[in-house]
């Protein structure tokens, strides 16, 4: 591996005291699916177990009255003499009844989670906490912090006081994180509130020792502030709510110890399965782009199949013989429709032609058929 880079290590007054190698841990990879996966699982696991009692709604004599009485076959209350005779009972839909399927003790509860996601969960969250922007990215005020991650002298771990926790939490400029997370002090929501768990508080500085020689006592007033042994790493904390990218405080023995704990002589640390992610660097690179086949055309367009029942040229594919028959019989049949259309043309010339002497026969007629005014003096001769 490739020299790691060196993180500064401050003096409990803010100044520069040295310098220590980072932790090969901290270069491990960021994998934040296996981080929620194993939040979501280790959260799991301090649950108490909750039912209902098993006799909850069944504490009532009742039984149906069968069918034919035109009512619903659910389990009634027997007796008389009040208003909870003749009433459903038992039924999940029926006032003062049972829930359906009544919550059980037995549940699985908790989760079984494998060793090694669990540990690269840990070590992703670790790498995930060197990174500033994530640190940022989680919602830490961190704009006055020197260096991420933040190394202090191990004589931190030997504060007893608490005004003595601030003051070395001002003087590296993480007293705004916990700030932050005193004023987001707020009372919970819902029923929550009355039980045990009133207030909400946001996340501050995890602060990471090696030796607990008054460094618990002395930070774990401050609010939002957690304190944990480097030999007892919490996803929990590292990670809360499955984000990474927790601020922590770490003293240079603790920092130091982590080589200790991960690497050749202890856990292993994940690999990259990908040196370089950026994949359409690697893809349109001048070594891939050589060895790969020319790029495919678009494919072939076939065309539409014709019908050789109404498509000639299709037919004549199929069977010269038949393709000419219909040729010849369409013309056979476009000639007669010729000599139809002239026989026509012809018969309505002829009509034409005897229409024209049609009105003067008419007129004829109708004078020839006047009647006369020959008798009109009777049978008298002159």
């Amino acid at each position: 591996m490739a020299a790691r880079p060196l993180v500064s290590v401050f003096s409990l007054t803010g100044d520069k005291a040295g310098e220590t190698t980072l932790p090969e841990v901290m270069t491990a990879p960021l994998r934040p699916d296996i981080v929620q996966f194993v939040h979501t699982n280790m959260a799991k696991n301090n649950r108490q177990a909750y039912a209902v009692s098993p006799w909850a709604g069944k504490q009532v004599s009742a039984s149906s009255w069968g069918t034919g009485r035109a009512v619903a076959r659910i389990p009634r209350v027997g007796g008389g003499g009040t208003s909870r005779s003749g009433q459903g009972a038992f039924g999940n839909m029926c006032r003062g009844g049972r829930m359906f399927a009544p919550t059980k003790t037995w549940r699985k509860w908790h989760r079984k989670i494998n060793s090694t996601q669990r540990r690269y969960a840990v070590a992703s969250a670790l790498a995930a906490s060197a990174v500033p922007a994530l640190v940022m990215a989680r919602g830490h005020k961190v704009d006055d912090v020197p260096e991420i991650p933040l190394v202090l002298d191990s004589s931190i771990e030997s504060a007893k006081k608490t005004s003595a926790a601030k003051d070395i939490l001002a003087a590296v400029g993480a007293l705004a994180d916990v700030e932050k997370a005193a004023d987001s002090k707020k009372i919970r929501a819902g029923k929550g509130k009355a039980r045990n768990r009133r207030y909400t508080l946001r996340r501050g500085p995890l602060v990471i020792y090696k030796n607990n020689d008054g460094v618990e006592q002395a930070f774990r007033n401050l609010p939002g502030v957690e304190l944990c042994c480097v030999d007892r790493l919490n996803l929990l904390q590292l990670a809360p709510g499955g984000h990474m990218g927790r601020f922590c405080v770490w003293s240079q023995a603790a920092l130091d110890t982590l080589n200790e704990i991960y690497g050749s002589e202890g856990k292993k640390i994940p690999e990259d399965i990908m040196a370089n992610a950026d994949l359409a660097r690697i893809i349109n690179s001048d070594e891939i782009q050589s060895v790969l086949n020319p790029a495919k055309r678009a494919n072939k367009k076939y065309l539409r199949k014709k019908n050789p029942l109404k498509n000639i040229k299709a037919l004549a594919k199929l069977d010269p013989y038949a393709a000419a028959a219909r040729e010849s019989e369409q013309r056979a049949e476009a000639a007669r429709k010729e000599q139809k259309a002239a026989l026509l043309k012809k018969k309505r010339e002829v009509a034409k032609g005897k229409k024209q002497y049609k009105a003067q026969g008419q007129a004829f007629y109708e004078q020839v058929s006047k009647q006369g005014d020959v008798c009109s003096n009777g049978f008298t001769l002159n």
